[in-house]
């Protein structure tokens, strides 16, 4: 029985390390930054950069009235952090204000665009965020690498 339990606290210890930690980590700034670098996608012209496909306005008019912003700012501030944030998370710069800011657009997607989506994709989007806020970006992002600079 102590073979078993001494082989589990191993394990545990492992799976608790830094670099399991950054491994879980980077896995899920890539993950969150999928989510929102695909619907960025959806809201520009194929194969260019960052040009706002005109339909989005109607969409924005139309399917999501709900947004307290008129579509004419709305489209351009949400194709940009689409694309912005999820970049930074990638690489993990300035992970903990990146999540942060997809945590109130999650929020804000929850209360004025899709109220029903809370369980299960808005939920999981929100945990994945405060994850990352609270313990940053970890072993393999930009940001873990200036606080050991910053720490030597």
């Amino acid at each position: 029985m102590n073979r078993i339990v001494g082989f589990y606290d191993r394990g545990v210890a492992l799976a608790g390390s830094r670099l399991f930690e950054g491994i879980a980590l980077f896995l899920l700034r890539l993950a969150l930054a999928g989510v929102f670098w695909r619907s960025g996608q959806t809201k520009v012209v194929e194969g260019s950069f960052l040009q706002i496909d005109p339909s989005q306005y109607d969409l924005f008019r139309s399917e999501f009235s709900g947004l307290p912003l008129d579509p004419v700012l709305a489209v351009p501030l949400t194709t940009f952090a689409e694309h912005f944030f999820p970049m930074l998370l990638l690489f993990g710069v300035a992970t903990r204000f990146s999540a942060g800011a997809l945590l109130v657009m999650t929020f804000v997607i929850q209360i004025f665009v899709f109220p029903d989506a809370w369980w299960p994709v808005h939920s999981l989007w929100a945990a994945m965020a405060a994850i990352l806020i609270v313990r940053g970006g970890g072993l393999f992002s930009l940001d873990g690498l200036v606080a050991r600079v910053r720490a030597k």
